[in-house]
Order: structure tokens, then C-alpha cells, then sequence
């Protein structure tokens, strides 16, 4: 009866601890942290990108930073914080360096297909659970994709990475109230355009 006892009180490792054990050298502790946070990184860098191809090659850019900076990683914040802020940079990068914006949206259409398919089935998004037809997945991604920039990134961070204000805020090097109002506009900003759905 102990040993039952005891194995149903096993909690998950950390990823904190997870993290730590790779930047020792563990390789099957990073396959579990890219187990845990690839689909939800991917669908942030893609909800700001909005193209498959780009946003595959930032998401490999971002867990290729992670193994470079493995062996400086202290965990003084939330590992899922650590991780969505290398996504931030990389992101920025992109856009200080990215010469045709208008290419963005080229491939947005035939993307958001696959794409509703895959965060109505497994996502984090509060809305997107309650959804009860791809229409309705469409409209809000849609919805989405209208918001600013900023208001989409901090929406998704929330919604993508489960992440407070102060998480948002240190993510995207704002301040705690930015961060609060990027997400309240966004909440509102969203509702406006979803009202015909609730």
C-alpha cells in the first residue's frame, strides 16, 4: 500500500529542473522541455509572423538559442518566462531585418486552415476550448490578426504560454502596467469583434 501511496504523489519535474539537468548534459531532459513548449512557442511566433515557413525557422532558432545558452541558464525567473523571452528577441530580430513585411500575409489564408485544426485540438487558449465549430476558430483567429502588435503579442503570451502580467511584462521589457493595458485593449478589442459568436 506504501509504494502505491508514494507513486501516485510523483509530480511532474520542473521544467526549472528539467533546464538545469540539460545544461548538465542531460539531452533526454531538453526532448521533454521541447515536448512540454513547442506547439504553444510555435503558435506565438506564428500568430506574429503569420507565415508557416518563417515561423518553423524562428521556432528552430529559438530552441537552437536555448542550447547555446544552456549553460548560463539560472533559474532567477519561470523557465516558461526564460523561454518565450528568447522567442521575444528572436522575433524582433526578425522584424529589425525582414525587408518585405507585405510578404507576411501571403500565405496567411492556407496557413490558419492547419492552423485551427491544431489549436482547437491541444491548445492552451481559454476561447478556443469553448469553440464549437472551426467557423468560430476562424473568426477568432481572425480577430487576432487584427489586433496591434504589441496587444497580439501579450494576448498571446497569456493565452500560449500561460503568463501573467509580470511574466508578460518582464518577456516583452515593458512595464507592469503596459503589459496590463496591452492586454486589457486586446481583451476588449477582442470581444468587440467576436460579439456576433457570444
Amino acid at each position: 500500500m506504501r509504494a502505491m501511496a508514494s507513486v501516485t504523489n510523483l509530480q511532474p519535474e520542473t521544467d526549472e529542473s528539467l533546464m538545469l539537468r540539460y545544461a548538465s548534459g542531460n539531452l533526454q531532459a531538453f526532448n521533454l522541455l521541447y515536448d512540454r513548449h513547442e506547439m504553444g512557442v510555435w503558435r506565438y511566433v506564428f500568430r506574429s509572423v503569420r507565415v508557416q515557413a518563417v515561423a518553423d525557422d524562428l521556432l528552430q532558432d529559438v530552441w537552437f538559442a536555448l542550447a547555446r545558452h544552456a549553460p548560463q541558464y539560472q533559474p532567477t525567473a519561470k523557465f516558461k518566462t526564460w523561454l518565450f523571452t528568447l522567442a521575444h528577441n528572436r522575433l524582433v530580430d526578425y522584424f529589425r531585418t525582414a525587408k518585405h513585411h507585405v510578404s507576411l500575409d501571403e500565405d496567411a489564408e492556407s496557413d490558419s486552415m492547419g492552423l485551427v485544426q491544431t489549436l482547437a485540438a491541444d491548445s492552451g487558449f481559454g476561447p478556443l476550448k469553448r469553440l464549437e465549430s472551426k467557423e468560430q476558430a476562424l473568426a477568432l483567429l481572425e480577430a487576432i490578426e487584427q489586433l496591434p502588435f504589441a496587444q497580439r503579442e501579450a494576448f498571446m503570451l497569456q493565452a500560449e504560454a500561460g503568463m501573467d502580467v509580470q511574466d508578460i511584462a518582464a518577456t516583452t521589457g515593458v512595464s507592469f502596467e503596459t503589459a496590463k493595458s496591452r492586454l486589457r485593449y486586446a481583451r476588449s478589442r477582442l470581444r468587440e469583434l467576436l460579439q456576433e459568436y457570444a
